[in-house]
């Protein structure tokens, strides 16, 4: 199969789980550091997986997010919400437009690079709060790229309309540890268990029938 695609890793249980699932397909994995609270915990979890898998990781450096984006993701761990994802105080973990930027950065590496595709691993679950991750947004992002790339790159998000926990019956199947991808929102020694993305977490990984083996506070 021809190496046709990059992918935005973030290190978390979504995009790790594409990582493995179209390995056969990916040139080189981005993930960038643009200041939340669980980067480096994140960052350290995409490294791994790309190192074990031989697939060439840069690391960009987004800082200007963190100076200037207003987001509790930006703020420490104590303005890290606790609940459900539906919660409308979870807006708040909204990094604005973090999706567009990061897909920007990525076309640019994929046609350098001469690649076709640039893969996200956003799913249904995103779509409650998150406008970057929605169906629209994905394919209108799609085609401002595939008509702003002398190569017509494209977005591929096999995850849009699935589930997390659709997601993770897909690592089960093929034998990913999630104890080695990050999750939580306040990015301390071990997860929270109480904020939307650790919520969603385990609820995921209950549903698709797998021993949680996350450490929680």
């Amino acid at each position: 199969m021809e190496k046709d695609s990059i992918i935005v890793l973030s290190g978390g249980l979504d995009s790790t789980t594409m990582l493995y699932e179209y390995k056969d397909r990916i040139r080189m994995a981005v993930s960038f550091h643009y200041g939340s609270n669980h980067n480096d915990k994140e960052l350290a979890c995409a490294k791994l997986h790309c190192e074990r898998l031989g697939i060439p990781h840069l690391i960009i450096p987004l800082s200007f997010m963190a100076e200037y984006f207003e987001s509790s993701l930006l703020q420490g761990a104590e303005a890290i919400p606790e609940g459900h994802y539906d919660d409308e105080n979870m807006k708040s973990t909204v990094v604005p437009f973090r999706n567009g930027i990061m897909l920007a950065v990525a076309a640019g590496l994929a046609e350098t690079h001469h690649l076709k595709y640039v893969m996200l691993a956003n799913h249904s679950g995103d779509h409650a709060i998150y406008p970057d991750c929605r169906p629209a947004f994905v394919d209108a992002m799609s085609a401002a790229i595939e008509a702003g790339t002398y190569d017509g790159i494209r977005i591929f998000a096999p995850y849009t309309n699935i589930t997390k926990a659709d997601i993770a019956r897909h690592g089960k199947e093929l034998g990913i540890n999630y104890a080695e991808t990050w999750s939580c929102y306040k990015g301390g020694e071990h997860h929270c268990g109480k904020c939307g993305t650790c919520t969603e977490r385990i609820e995921a990984l209950r549903d698709a029938g797998i021993d949680d083996p996350t450490i929680y506070e």
